[in-house]
């Protein structure tokens, strides 16, 4: 009987073997925790920076000679800003932020995800923004993750940590904003209870199907698909779990040079420690394409394609400058045979900063890098696996340390061109870059000290004045195998494997 249950054991770690080699790992712990330490800039000072630029209103300030008033920049020019606490809310901290734009009016809003809720604000005159309204929490959760996307004039809205999980899906129907008496508290339009907490949403407007990502159990994790034909009556409609959790995802109607899938709906997943392509045109038998690791994973984050020809895409991984510490890593990939993506390179930026998230358009990157900011990338050479940095504005300005403070992320699609930006605890900055400068690749230049750096209170710190001169900063790298560290529950099955299996040889 003794021998059997051996053997019994000695099977099921065989399975667990086999999980750990084939497929997805569990959820590593999210290690993101705010932390606004070592900025190099006293807190006085900090304060006295916010009050003026908020109690003003109207701060426009050019980028010149490498400033723009406090903030180290290039070819970016800041309109305005606006605390925390003008954007309703409380003292609440920023997270992630998208746009929308009033096809009736043109009007442009800034969608702002909170700590406990979200912010909406006109910016369409961008030197006066008008903070409109603030949606709380679905359930009333407050927690350091929220996101958001639109489609058909509504905003569909998720929130992460212990602190929502019953928070689900939360709609509202962005028309109701033209009636709004600026200043008070939204109401939520819908909601669907499908699953609590979730890490990221995203949408394929070309279908109406939207994709919850990171909300366990539910599709363990994975791919949780809604059917948003009618925005205000979301419905589940299926699930990718085959991979299992995914942190975030881009999802569009292929448009590449795979004949095998073009014009079906794919899902590039970004899970922990792979790339994973799902063909998802079948809501009820998605189909796994291919899963890719990469040498020196430590937390494969978030990627977009290049351009719409689906032909490469970028991804940050979040912990590789905090873990190995490398200066800022974006990973280049050739997808052009879906079934088999190749790592082409990586572009190392000037700074120390980790990478959060970044957003493709027109030929350039825009990547939202926490304590080094915005910064802008030309794609031109992406084919060849070479980036080359353009322009940038720093919201931190005395640090670009590996630390979890500053641009969460940026919103980059409004037809003016303008880009509203979520710093975590500093509040929301709205820039303008100048193209014609980006194009011309000007002031080329090393990044200058600012002002508000003088406090005797440790200076320029973590690598901001690497400079930009010669940045293209590219090295190359194979496809590799998927990195990361196996969660200890699986290291300790394996262990009770390698013993077992040891009793079976040798007794």
């Amino acid at each position: 009987m003794k021998a059997n249950f051996q053997s019994v054991v000695f099977f099921v770690c065989l399975l667990l073997l086999a999980f750990s080699v084939d497929a997805h790992s569990p959820m590593f712990p999210d290690t993101f925790k705010y932390d606004d330490s070592n900025e190099g800039i006293s807190p006085a000072s900090k304060k006295l920076i916010q009050a003026k630029n908020s109690s003003a209103k109207r701060v426009a300030t050019p980028c010149v000679d490498g400033l723009a008033g406090d903030y180290p920049c290039r070819n970016i020019d800041l309109q305005s800003f606006l605390a925390p606490g003008d954007l309703g809310g409380g003292s609440a901290g920023l997270n992630d932020i998208w746009g929308w734009t009033d096809i009736t009016s043109g009007n442009e809003i800034a969608i702002v995800g909170r700590e406990n809720g979200t912010s909406f604000v006109d910016i369409t005159d961008s030197e006066n923004p008008v903070f409109l309204g603030f949606l709380p929490s679905h359930g009333g959760g407050s927690d350091s993750w929220r996101d958001i996307k639109i489609y058909q004039d509504h905003a569909f809205i998720v929130a992460d940590g212990s602190n929502n999980n019953n928070h689900g899906l939360q709609v509202y129907d962005l028309t109701q904003l033209a009636d709004v008496t600026p200043g008070g508290d939204l109401t939520e339009t819908a909601h669907l209870d499908a699953f609590g907490a979730a890490h990221n949403i995203v949408i394929n407007e070309d279908t109406g199907f939207a994709y919850v990502t990171g909300a366990p159990p539910d599709c363990s994790g994975g791919l949780l698909m809604v059917d948003i034909s009618s925005p205000a009556s979301p419905e589940f409609a299926g699930c990718f779990a085959g991979d299992g959790y995914t942190h975030d995802a881009q999802c569009v109607t292929y448009q590449g040079p795979d004949a095998d899938y073009f014009d079906n709906e794919i899902c590039v997943a970004y899970n922990e420690d792979t790339v994973t392509i799902a063909d998802v045109t079948d809501k009820q038998n998605p189909v796994q394409i291919s899963r890719t690791g990469y040498q020196g994973a430590q937390y494969t984050h978030q990627g977009w394609f290049v351009s719409e020809n689906h032909s490469y895409l970028l991804m940050n991984d979040e912990l590789d400058e905090r873990d190995d510490n490398i200066n800022t890593t974006t990973h280049i990939f050739d997808v052009r045979d879906l079934d088999a993506p190749v790592k082409l390179s990586s572009y190392v930026g000037p700074t120390a900063a980790i990478d959060h998230n970044l957003y493709t358009k027109d030929g350039l990157v825009y990547q939202s890098n926490y304590r080094s900011g915005l910064r802008i990338l030309s794609s031109d050479n992406a084919d060849t696996g070479s980036l080359q940095e353009r322009a940038y504005f720093d919201t931190i300005p005395c640090s670009a340390s590996a630390q979890f403070s500053g641009v969460w992320s940026s919103y980059v699609y409004f037809a003016s061109g303008n880009i509203a930006v979520s710093d975590i605890g500093t509040g929301l900055f709205i820039v303008r870059p100048d193209d014609n400068a980006i194009a011309s690749n000007a002031n080329n230049v090393a990044t200058v000290t600012s002002p508000a750096c003088n406090t005797g209170t440790g200076g320029n710190t973590g690598g901001n004045t690497g400079g930009n001169t010669g940045n293209t900063g590219n090295t190359s790298g194979g496809s590799g195998g998927g990195g990361g560290v196996l969660p200890l529950w699986q290291l300790l099955g394996l262990g009770l494997c390698i013993l077992l299996g040891a009793r079976r040889l040798y007794r």
